[in-house]
């Protein structure tokens, strides 16, 4: 069949519309694919920086988690060290001793022998007991007695007569008193004894230390000066500072006068219990 030429350029027409149609339709459909393609590559960067701003911030988080723990555990350790300070100050002013005596009472001891009665006081949780050698000469039986009631036998384990101390036993598991150092002692500082003066188990008596370095009866330099209390019968007694430590072994009193009370000074107290100590045994008491 022919075709006129009409007909030419209308199927000419429509085919050049058809063709351009395909090559717009490419362009529009690649002008969207990159369109697309750098959106998601936008989305991608976007949804990378929210990761990475995200750890950060979850990491700065368990920073600040990990410092408030510490901060908390710190803050627990100034209540501990403010509540300590407290009590140290109470001592300091003599407003209250009470919460160290109520402690340190448990490791006194009244010392009962059959011609006398003084104190002692346990310095070690198996029961070694410190008094004065005076308490116990001339005794043939001998008892303590704790603060809570018990009444246990006893043994002596050796005696230094030149210092005035002797070293017991008695068995089993008991609260004991620690040393403090008698070179820091301060002119001034509260103190209490405790000791059974004139049979008065367990009193209680304050004072300061008036001096140190006081010549004693074996007359070495080496006392404790105190205007606490001192009685017949608190021979052998700690003397205790403010933190509740032994700083000194009560040992006599000048007669005729009024707050002359003497303590043999902790660390003479410590190397003499140690060398009776270890006649027997290796290594040290205390």
């Amino acid at each position: 069949m022919v075709l006129h030429r009409k007909h030419k350029f209308l199927i000419g027409g429509v085919s050049s519309l058809l063709v351009v149609f395909i090559i717009v339709s490419s362009i529009l459909t690649y002008t969207l694919f990159v369109r697309m393609e750098i959106n998601h590559q936008q989305l991608v960067d976007q949804i990378s920086v929210l990761q990475i701003d995200t750890q950060t911030k979850f990491n700065d988080l368990t920073t600040s988690v990990v410092e408030a723990k510490n901060d908390l555990k710190d803050l627990g350790a100034q209540v501990g060290t403010i509540d300590e300070e407290f009590d140290l100050l109470k001592a300091e002013t003599s407003a209250d001793f009470s919460g160290i005596i109520e402690d340190a009472i448990r490791g006194v001891v009244t010392i009962r022998t059959d011609i006398s009665q003084g104190t002692g006081f346990i310095v070690d949780e198996t029961g070694y007991v410190v008094t004065n050698a005076h308490v116990m000469e001339g005794a043939k039986a001998a008892a303590v007695l704790t603060y809570e009631g018990d009444s246990h036998s006893v043994s002596l384990i050796g005696k230094n007569d030149l210092m005035d101390i002797a070293l017991l036993k008695i068995d089993g598991d008991f609260e004991y008193l620690s040393f403090g150092n008698s070179d820091k002692v301060d002119l001034g500082e509260n103190v209490i004894a405790i000791g059974n003066p004139l049979g008065l188990q367990f009193s209680v008596t304050e004072g300061i230390i008036s001096a140190v370095n006081r010549p004693g009866l074996n007359d070495l330099e080496i006392y404790i000066q105190t205007d606490a209390a001192l009685n017949p019968g608190n021979s052998g007694g700690p003397l205790i500072d403010k933190s509740g430590k032994v700083i000194g072994l009560n040992n006599f009193k000048v007669g005729g006068g009024e707050s002359l009370g003497f303590a043999l000074e902790s660390n003479y107290v410590v190397d003499t219990v140690n060398e009776i100590y270890g006649l027997e045994n290796e290594g040290e008491l205390i």
